[in-house]
C-alpha cells in the first residue's frame, strides 16, 4: 500500500508569526507519521499564501521528517529553520514496527564517502561512521540516503538493505500530477462541502481501500479545497461526494467532520480528524 497525503502551501497562512508556523507544521509532520503516510506531498496555492510559502513549508517538513541525528549534518544553519526548536519528536517507529532500540532495528543513514569494493561510510546515529558493503547490485553516491538494519551496537552489526526508508518522503509537485500517478490509489479530497461520511459509506470505502493505494488531499484554514481549485462550493455539494468539473483527478469528495463545530477546522486537525478512520481496515 502507498499512502500519500497531500496539504497546499498555503496552510500556514493563519500563523501568527514564523515560531507558529513552525509548530503547526510540526503537528501536520506528526500526523502524517501517526498514520503511517509513504509521502508528504505540498502542492501549490500562490493565491492563499501570506508571510510564508511553499518553500518554507516543504523544507519545515522536510527537516521534521530528518532523523535527528542527521539534521545538523543535513541541513547546517537556514532562516527557515529558526524555530524548529518547537518541532515535537517524531519518533518514528520501522515498517516492521521495530524501534530503533530493538534488535534488527531499521533507521535511516546518510553515506559521507563512497569507497572501492562496494563499500561506503555511513553516518546512521552510531557513535562514527561505519564502513559497510553494499548489497549486490545497488548504487549509491555520497550524500544518498540509505536504509540499515542494525542487529547490534556493542559491538557494532549492521548492513544496508534495499528497503524503504521508516517515516515519509516530502515532496512538491502540482495536485493533477500528484493525483494521476500510477500508485494513486483512491483519490479523497477533504472538504466540508464534501459528502458526509457515514458509517455505512465508511464501510464501503474500507472494502475498497483496504490494502490497497490511498491518496487524501486537504486545504488550508479559510481556504479549503473548492477555494484552492476554483471550484463552485454549490457544485461540490450538489455531487452528493462524487466527481466535480473541472475534475482534478478525485474519486471522491468527503466531509470527514459531518458534525463540525468550528467555522474553520485547521489542516493538521482535520488530518487526525480525517485519517482515522480512513485508515481503519477491515
Amino acid at each position: 500500500m502507498t499512502f500519500t497525503v497531500l496539504v497546499p502551501s498555503s496552510l500556514v497562512r493563519e500563523a501568527e508569526d514564523k515560531r507558529e508556523a513552525t509548530r503547526k507544521l510540526g503537528y501536520v509532520a506528526r500526523a502524517a507519521t501517526v498514520f503511517r503516510a509513504d509521502r508528504l506531498v505540498v502542492f501549490p496555492d500562490g493565491e492563499g499564501e501570506r508571510r510564508w510559502g511553499g518553500g518554507f513549508v516543504e523544507t519545515v517538513l522536510r527537516y521534521a521528517a530528518t532523523p535527528p541525528y542527521l539534521r545538523k549534518e543535513v541541513w547546517g544553519t537556514r532562516d527557515e529553520l529558526e524555530y524548529v526548536g518547537v518541532l515535537p519528536p517524531l519518533r518514528v517507529s520501522s515498517r516492521t514496527g521495530s524501534g530503533c532500540e530493538s534488535p534488527e532495528s531499521l533507521q535511516e543513514g546518510i553515506v559521507t564517502e563512497v569507497g572501492p569494493d562496494g563499500r561506503v561510510r555511513v553516518n546512521c546515529g552510531l557513535q562514527h561512521p561505519v564502513s559497510l558493503l553494499l548489497p549486490d547490485g545497488m548504487e549509491v553516491s555520497e550524500g544518498e540516503r540509505v536504509a540499515i538494519r542494525i542487529s547490534s551496537r556493542e559491538p557494532v552489526r549492521a548492513r544496508i538493505v534495499d528497503d524503504p526508508l521508516p517515516g515519509f518522503e516530502v515532496q512538491r509537485a502540482d495536485l493533477p500530477e500528484v493525483l494521476a500517478r500510477p500508485d494513486a490509489g483512491v483519490r479523497i479530497a477533504a472538504s466540508r462541502h464534501g459528502a458526509p461520511l457515514s458509517t455505512g459509506r465508511l464501510t464501503n470505502l474500507v472494502g475498497r481501500i483496504d490494502d490497497g493505494d490511498l491518496t487524501v488531499a486537504f486545504g488550508a484554514p479559510g481556504r479549503g479545497l473548492p477555494a484552492i481549485l476554483d471550484l463552485d462550493v454549490e457544485d461540490v455539494a450538489d455531487a452528493g461526494g462524487e466527481t466535480v468539473e473541472p475534475d482534478p483527478g478525485f474519486d471522491l469528495w468527503l466531509n470527514t467532520i459531518p458534525r463540525q463545530g468550528s467555522k474553520t477546522v485547521r489542516t493538521e486537525e482535520a488530518m487526525f480528524a480525517s485519517l482515522a478512520p480512513l485508515t481503519l481496515t477491515e
